[in-house]
């Protein structure tokens, strides 16, 4: 184990070093959530013309026995591997805000050797052997988490569909959990209001039903059971700790006339 003057030492060292530019590149993307299997289905032939490619994803995520980064700090570490494991990255989420249908979190990321990736994954220790990571200097530096005290948590499969539809970078996605499967539409974009109404028309149109995401990937893993579908609770998640917020008179509205149909 760190002792704690090392943490010490690490974390006042990161903080120095982090006095010139202290943001990290933030990840915003529209999260909308699709009911069930034959949504996604007619989503999927939908955008069939402009598909370019589908990855099949392992996530496996890593913290303390003691949860001390997704507790203390609001933070997810998450190792991915790609399609049979041809690239791996490790990755670090942060002070996340979901709201809306839009998500809001600092990422920053490390491409791994796939192979020390496996490793890692087995014997999360050996994250010791990567070198020049701003992702695991960031762990221990700013989060005072010693990589010998992480533990793998386990994760979860996800089946991505990427399309390239009016300029925007779609991505259709199927996460198998242990206790269920949850089917989303995904958008990285700077203009997320912008987008998501394009999304909204584009499955309004083909009489698709949707609502806003409630949680992140990492929170229904971390919750053991998949949220309820439907727009009639509205909430703002950071991982999993949930607040409730005002009710948007137009989402009402659209889910009113839902139930309805």
């Amino acid at each position: 184990m760190m002792s704690p003057w090392i943490k010490n030492l690490l974390r006042l060292s990161f903080s120095s070093s982090s006095q010139i530019s202290h943001k990290f590149p933030m990840e915003i993307e529209i999260k909308l959530r699709l009911p069930d299997s034959a949504a996604h289905q007619k989503l999927s032939d939908i955008l069939s013309l402009y598909h370019t490619k589908t990855h099949l994803q392992q996530n496996l995520f890593f913290d303390t026995p003691q949860l001390t980064l997704a507790t203390t700090h609001l933070a997810a570490l998450r190792l991915r591997f790609y399609d049979l494991d041809t690239q791996s990255i490790l990755s670090l989420k942060s002070k996340p805000k979901l709201s809306n249908g839009i998500s809001r979190i600092e990422e920053i990321e490390h491409p791994l050797d796939p192979t020390l990736a496996r490793a890692c994954a087995a014997e999360p220790r050996r994250f010791s052997a990567v070198q020049g990571s701003g992702v695991l200097e960031r762990v221990v530096g700013e989060f005072g988490v010693g990589l010998d005290e992480l533990v793998c948590l386990g994760g979860f499969r996800n089946v991505r569909a990427v399309y390239i539809w009016n300029g925007l970078k779609v991505e259709l996605d199927e996460s198998e959990y242990e206790f269920g499967v949850c089917y989303e539409v995904e958008c990285e974009s700077d203009r997320p209001e912008e987008v998501k109404v394009m999304l909204e028309e584009l499955l309004e149109r083909n009489g698709i039903r949707f609502c806003y995401s409630k949680m992140s990937k990492f929170a229904v893993f971390r919750s053991g059971k998949l949220p309820e579908f439907g727009f009639d609770v509205l909430v703002t998640c950071e991982l999993e700790t949930y607040e409730d917020v005002d009710d948007d008179p137009l989402v009402r509205t659209r889910y009113s006339m839902m139930r309805e149909q």
